[in-house]
């Protein structure tokens, strides 16, 4: 049988366990939705989606050819932006499919360069940002530098096919 004495021991250890929890519970509090990402809503997402496809039908009128295509336009703005962030190994396989679909090879060394000589600073961790540069520099690649990008798609590039 417990003695008397072990269940006052349990009983005050668990008293001491509630209220310290307790004491730290206030320290914690504060704005619960301070941390929590905004939920993006279905009017965004369709907005988000009727931009994308507004700009492969404007990258598809200036560019013609392979380069316009709505699959070299992403599957290059993507190895552009893996190039950008030093991943080459993701790069390279991304841009293994981009050959395999017949785009230009030499579109993606041009836009790169244009992304390279701009010189504008790019937070890793906002994404829409660096998409939206690479994005500028595949329909012109010959932006000039410190040239703010534009907000729609402007004058066709002189990249050739293969």
């Amino acid at each position: 049988m417990v003695s008397a004495s072990t269940r006052i021991a349990v009983a005050v250890l668990g008293a001491v366990f509630l209220l310290s929890t307790a004491t730290m519970a206030p320290a914690q509090s504060g704005d619960p939705k301070a941390g929590a990402k905004p939920v993006p809503n279905e009017a965004d997402a369709k907005k988000d989606s009727r931009r994308k496809t507004n700009f492969y039908a404007e990258a598809a009128k200036l560019l013609g050819g392979p380069a316009g295509q709505p699959e070299c336009i992403w599957l290059g703005g993507r190895v552009v932006s893996r190039m950008y962030h030093d991943d080459l190994d993701t790069a390279f396989r991304h841009l293994d499919l981009y050959d395999r679909f017949g785009c230009p090879a030499g579109h993606i060394p041009a836009t790169f360069r244009c992304l390279l000589r701009q010189g504008w600073t790019i937070d890793p961790k906002q994404q829409e940002t660096l998409q939206a540069k690479v994005e500028a520099c595949w329909v012109n690649p010959e932006l000039e530098p410190n040239q703010a990008p534009p907000t729609s798609a402007s004058a066709p590039a002189g990249t050739t096919n293969r």
